[in-house]
């Protein structure tokens, strides 16, 4: 499976994941994987979300995982029918006000810290594409932030505005990394990149301490630059090249957490000619209690 999936260059990220879901489908049977069945897999998908309780979206990327073996390493193309992909709920995030954001960034423990959720304001990347972020992907004279094998293995730019390069200088001269923006303390000598847990523990510990209530996570921050992108006029195809995505009508549900494009919607309940609130009080009596 693992010569399959890197034959297939698969980013190391889905890689470590796919293996790991394998593995605990195994270890929940006590049997290798090419032994079990169609039973199994149904009895597993309902483990998962009955008894482990995970969610659909969890679930979908273990299905995703197990379907790789059957079908696309051990060559069981009837197993496809056997794995559904449970349904999904697509709720729209929350979204983070600009004052919240403010606060955010103010409450990060340290400059690393703080520094690090600048830059995930300030590009919308991924924490898997900020991890890898190294100091030469950030070029000062075109005024860009170059993403280096993004999600699916593209490569993008980002606009590196004023303040946050002036940040960045501030932060490189007080740390001095010399390969990645972001090195992992455990290893200093060796500069190896921190982990993507180190970006999620970063925004929930900051969110906690500005008193932010919404769960704020690097995916919330991402979701919030694009929505004040909206707000601030740039149209849905930019931010749909800035955020790597593949289908504008991934893109366009900013649509509906934009404030202003909500407010701009001419609403037919106002051309209604209605008695007003005082002269309707007049004509309707209040129901008596019993």
């Amino acid at each position: 499976m693992l010569e399959e999936l890197e034959r297939r260059n698969y980013s190391d990220g889905t890689i470590r994941h796919y293996l790991r879901f394998v593995e605990e489908f195994a270890q929940h049977f006590g049997k290798s994987p090419d032994k079990l069945g169609v039973d199994q897999l149904r009895s597993y998908q309902a483990y998962l979300l009955k008894r482990r309780k995970l969610s659909p979206g969890s679930v979908e990327h273990r299905i995703s995982a197990l379907r790789f073996l059957f079908v696309r390493t051990l060559h069981r193309q009837e197993f496809r029918q056997f794995l559904p992909y449970p349904k999904v709920a697509r709720k729209l995030p929350n979204i983070l006000s600009q004052e919240e954001v403010t606060r955010l960034i103010n409450a990060g423990s340290d400059l690393f810290q703080r520094t690090l959720l600048m830059v995930l304001y300030g590009t919308g990347m991924r924490r898997s594409e900020i991890v890898r972020l190294k100091i030469s992907d950030i070029d000062s004279q075109r005024m860009v932030i170059h993403v280096v094998n993004g999600k699916g293995g593209k490569d993008r730019d980002l606009p590196l505005s004023p303040a946050l390069l002036e940040a960045l200088r501030t932060y490189w001269r007080w740390l001095k990394p010399r390969i990645y923006l972001f090195p992992s303390r455990m290893h200093r000598d060796q500069e190896r990149p921190i982990s993507d847990k180190t970006v999620w523990h970063a925004c929930t510990q900051a969110a906690k301490k500005a008193g932010i209530r919404k769960k704020t996570s690097p995916h919330l921050i991402r979701h919030s630059w694009a929505t004040h992108l909206l707000e601030a006029g740039t149209d849905l195809r930019t931010i749909q090249l800035l955020l790597g995505h593949e289908d504008l009508e991934v893109t366009a549900r900013y649509l509906h957490l934009s404030q202003q494009h909500l407010h701009q919607v001419a609403n037919p309940f106002e051309e209604l000619k209605l008695a007003s609130v005082e002269l309707s009080s007049r004509l309707y009596h209040r129901p008596r209690r019993p």
